[in-house]
C-alpha cells in the first residue's frame, strides 16, 4: 500500500507539468483560429499548473529528474512554441520571412534557456535568474497581444512588433540577473506584507487581466533592468561558475 502511494505522489507533480503541456497546445489551436484572447488566457493557465507542479513535487519529495526533463518540454511547448505561434499570426502573418525568422528566433532563444538553466540546475544558487525565465518572456509576448485586442493599429507596426519579439528572445538568453524572490530575505521578514500584495494583484488580475498582465511584466523586466544597471558591480562574477574536472591526474 505503501508502495502505491508513493506511486501516486510520483504521479501527482507530472499531471500538473501535462496540464501545462495541454494548455500550450490548446493555446496553439486557438491561435491558428485567430481566438487570440482565449490562446493568451491559455498561456496564463500554463503558467498557473507550471508554478504548482514543482511545489507539489517538493511537498511531496518526488523530485526526480524525469520530472526536472518533462517540464522543462512542457515549458518549451507552452512558453515557447505557443506563444510564438499566436503572436506569428496576431503581428506576423503578412512580414514574409522576416516574420517567421522572429517568431523562431523566439522559440530558439526559449530553448537555449531551458538547456542552459537545465545544465546549471545544480550551480546556480543565488536567489536571481540568468536571463528572463521562458514563463516571463511567454508573459511579455502576449502582454502586446492582448494590448492589440483593444489597439489593433499595433498590428500595423510591423518593425516594433518584429524588435519587440527579437528583444525579449534576447533577454531570455542574456546574463542579466531578474530576481526570483524565493531565497529574498526581506519576502521572508515580510511574509504578511507579501500575501497582502500578492492578493492584490490575483484579484486585481481576475477583473482587469487585459491590463494588468502587460503592466506586471513590463514593471518587471524595466525595474529589473534598472537596478542591474544601477548595480553592475553587485551581480560581476554571479554566474561565473567553475566547471569540476571529471578527473584529476596524478
Amino acid at each position: 500500500m505503501l508502495i502505491e502511494n508513493r506511486r501516486w505522489a510520483f504521479f501527482l507533480p507530472n499531471t500538473f507539468t501535462a496540464l501545462n503541456m495541454a494548455c500550450g497546445f490548446a493555446a496553439i489551436l486557438h491561435g491558428f483560429q485567430g481566438d487570440f484572447y482565449k490562446a493568451c488566457m491559455f498561456i496564463v493557465l500554463g503558467a498557473v499548473f507550471d508554478s504548482v507542479d514543482g511545489r507539489v513535487a517538493r511537498m511531496t519529495n518526488t523530485q526526480s529528474a524525469f520530472g526536472e526533463q518533462f517540464d522543462s518540454m512542457s515549458d518549451l511547448v507552452s512558453f515557447g512554441v505557443s506563444p510564438a505561434i499566436v503572436y506569428y499570426f496576431r503581428f506576423l502573418a503578412n512580414s514574409g520571412r522576416p516574420g517567421m525568422v522572429a517568431a523562431f528566433f523566439f522559440i530558439l532563444c526559449g530553448a537555449l534557456r531551458l538547456a542552459r538553466f537545465n545544465a546549471n540546475i545544480d550551480k546556480n544558487k543565488s536567489d536571481y535568474f540568468q536571463g528572463l525565465p521562458i514563463p516571463g518572456g511567454a508573459t511579455a509576448v502576449i502582454a502586446l497581444v492582448l494590448i492589440s485586442l483593444g489597439l489593433p493599429e499595433i498590428v500595423d507596426y510591423k518593425p516594433f512588433t518584429v524588435g519587440y519579439l527579437i528583444f525579449y528572445a534576447v533577454l531570455m538568453i542574456s546574463n542579466i540577473p531578474f530576481p526570483s524572490f524565493k531565497k529574498s530575505e526581506w519576502v521572508k521578514t515580510n511574509k504578511k506584507q507579501v500575501l497582502m500584495v500578492i492578493f492584490m494583484i490575483l484579484a486585481t488580475l481576475f477583473i482587469y487581466e487585459e491590463i494588468m498582465i502587460p503592466i506586471i511584466i513590463t514593471f518587471y523586466v524595466v525595474a529589473s533592468l534598472i537596478y542591474f544597471l544601477t548595480h553592475r558591480k553587485k551581480f560581476e562574477g554571479i554566474f561565473d561558475w567553475q566547471e569540476e574536472p571529471d578527473s584529476v591526474e596524478k
